[in-house]
Parts: C-alpha cells; sequence; structure tokens
C-alpha cells in the first residue's frame, strides 16, 4: 500500500476512534499531497510516489518545526503542545532516521571517493551524501558530520 492510500486510510481510522488531532493532521496530508498534484499539472484524483508523498511530509514537518519555534518565542504554550502533537504524528510516516555513525561512513566514504581535501568543495560532499541517504538523514546532521571531517 502506497503511504498516499496509507493516510488516506487513516483518516477513517482516525474517524472512528474520535482521534481529533489525528483526523486534523491527515486530512491536512490529503490536502497537501492534492495540491502537490496540481501544482505538479496532475490529476487530483491521482496519487503521489512515495518519494513524492515524503516530500511533502518533510515539508509539513518543516513548518510545524518553525510554528513551535514561534509559539515558543511568543510564549504560547498552548499552541506549542497542538503543534507538538501534530509533529508527533507526521514523524510517524517518515522512514527510520540514520544514526551519527552510518552518516559518518557514508560521508567519509563519499569524502575518499571524491577525492576532497579542502573544506571549499563542501557543498558538493554534503549534496553527495544527502542523495545516498535519500531522506533518511537531516541535513543540519549531515553538515556538521561533514565538518568535523575537515
Amino acid at each position: 500500500m502506497s503511504l498516499h492510500n496509507k493516510i488516506k486510510t487513516e483518516i477513517k481510522q482516525a474517524m472512528l476512534t474520535k482521534d481529533r488531532t489525528k483526523l486534523e493532521v491527515t486530512r491536512g496530508l490529503v490536502a497537501a499531497f492534492t495540491n502537490e498534484l496540481v501544482a505538479k499539472k496532475r490529476m487530483p484524483q491521482d496519487e503521489l510516489s512515495d518519494d513524492e508523498a515524503m516530500e511533502v511530509i518533510k515539508r509539513s514537518i518543516k513548518q510545524r518545526k518553525e510554528s513551535i519555534r514561534q509559539f515558543e518565542a511568543g510564549a504560547r504554550q498552548d499552541l506549542v503542545l497542538s503543534e507538538k502533537q501534530e509533529l508527533n504524528i507526521l514523524e510517524t510516516y517518515l522512514p527510520e532516521m540514520m544514526s551519527s555513525d552510518e552518516i559518518r561512513r557514508i560521508a567519509e566514504q563519499k569524502k575518499n571517493e571524491l577525492n576532497m581535501t579542502d573544506k571549499s568543495k563542501i557543498g558538493q560532499l554534503i549534496g553527495a551524501v544527502m542523495k545516498e541517504t535519500k531522506g533518511r538523514a537531516d541535513g543540519n546532521d549531515v553538515k556538521k558530520i561533514i565538518e568535523t571531517l575537515f
């Protein structure tokens, strides 16, 4: 079952269990999926591939994290709690993230493959590692690990 269909199915489950937060999050994701399809000039009833769906979910997670940061700055703990609950639900759809050791191993391997010795080409190395990890590693973590290699 594709990620798109899984989330549609979870809307029904959230309705049955009366889980309002999960229902709102999953409905929001399906709406974001539809918007993505329309933006790509495809029919709204089409289905996103798992990779495309994952990108939409990651964007939603990024938005939630930014909202949490702003609500904390504004001392709105009620909204922080709500956003954190939604963030936790969204994170259940992400694949398991790689450990720092795994990222370091891939970064060292790519550094040797690309014969990188100076820090000026760090962007290319980050890009190569991100491509290798296929979204299973956070970009900030990759950057920190790669910076320690130079």
